[in-house]
């Protein structure tokens, strides 16, 4: 099979294309990344020394793609991930990159007569329509509870067929106009296809920062010893999101490239549901257990722009068609970044700290 990986040395398309040269070392795989997110530069000697074929590029330009090989399969994971992206000045870099860099990405598949495989966002549901749940306050963090005013909802999380009215981001409004355009191609051009809805994705070489990689963040805050802050929702840290870990996501985009005609048209959320989710209260004490540190956490009761009081994924649509669900926890999740952080603090103190 001939790959490519689009945000290639980004964490998420780094750690893939790794994993999938593991696994198998005759593939072919080339990664096509920009380098604008500071850190992916560490991770172009690690694919070059596992003979991933580097390019340097940008899916915002269409003449990128011409000097790439045809290829097998296209997995999708570049982005401008951060939920404040625009927010506070242009869009015109967060539009130009998830949307109409996918654009391009589908028509080099097209070209190329390639499977895709998008990553999307657990983003595309709306903010108010997510706020406005029943909930519960337990002790340390906000559950969902199964008497809901509107579908797609339950105490397992959050489903595909949750209403999709209103406003999410600029960044979760970018990915669900990828969504439909992939819908579009895989219908009238015949591309096959799957999306997967994702939800906080972490693990080691993750360049964790406040909008965007808050797990790594946390762990590294801890792990340098510094401050942190529990913003939002009368700065309780009860504020409670998923955690999967970028090993469990590898299995799952393994199975649906050698079975996309299983996958094929699909939208399937993948998270690391009620199983393996945390409270920024409970992950500060997880932190506490596996660092052996202690930082002081301010606190904040004003809500930022774009937050969310509780995200967890409901799986059973993807667990059911595929059989695949995630195996690590929290803990573990924690502990493998940790060990990470030990095994490269020269390289990633400039960077984390």
């Amino acid at each position: 099979m001939k790959l490519l990986i689009t945000g290639g040395a980004g964490f998420v398309g780094s750690s893939l294309a790794l994993s999938l040269k593991r696994d198998y070392p005759h593939y072919e795989i080339y990664v096509l990344d920009n380098l604008k997110r500071k850190g992916s530069e560490l991770n172009v000697a690690r694919l070059s020394s596992a003979g991933v074929n580097f390019v340097h590029g940008d899916i915002r330009n269409k003449e990128d793609f011409d000097s790439l090989p045809l290829v097998d399969a296209l997995i999708e994971a570049s982005a401008e991930p951060s939920v404040l992206a625009g927010l506070d000045g242009t869009p015109d870099y967060l539009i130009n990159t998830n949307l109409v860099g996918t654009i391009n990405c589908l028509n080099y598949a097209k070209k190329s007569k390639a499977n895709v495989v998008f990553l999307s966002t657990s983003r595309v549901y709306p903010i108010k329509a997510i706020e406005t749940l029943n909930y519960e306050e337990a002790d340390t963090r906000f559950v969902l509870t199964d008497d809901q005013p509107v579908p797609g909802v339950s105490s397992k999380g959050i489903a595909e067929n949750f209403p999709l009215d209103g406003a999410r981001s600029l960044y979760g409004a970018t990915k669900l106009a990828s969504e439909l355009m992939i819908q579009e191609y895989n219908e009238f051009y015949g591309l096959k296809t799957v999306i997967n809805r994702c939800g906080v994705i972490t693990g080691p070489w993750q360049m964790g920062k406040v909008d965007q990689g808050v797990m790594v963040l946390w762990i590294a805050k801890h792990y340098f010893q510094q401050q942190l802050a529990y913003i939002g929702y009368g700065g309780t840290g009860k504020q409670t999101r998923d955690m999967l870990h970028i090993a469990d996501l590898y299995r799952l985009i393994d199975w649906e490239l050698h079975n996309m005609d299983k996958v094929n048209g699909q939208i399937l959320n993948a998270g690391g549901g009620v199983e393996s989710s945390a409270s920024l209260q409970e992950l500060t004490k997880i932190c506490q257990e596996v660092t052996g540190k202690t930082i002081p956490i301010n606190q904040v009761s004003e809500n930022r722009a774009a937050d969310i009081r509780l995200y967890v994924t409901d799986n059973t649509k993807v667990t059911n068609l595929t059989g695949w669900k995630p195996e690590l926890g929290i803990k573990e999740i924690v502990s493998d970044i940790t060990k990470w952080l030990d095994e490269n603090r020269a390289a990633l103190e400039p960077i984390l700290k």
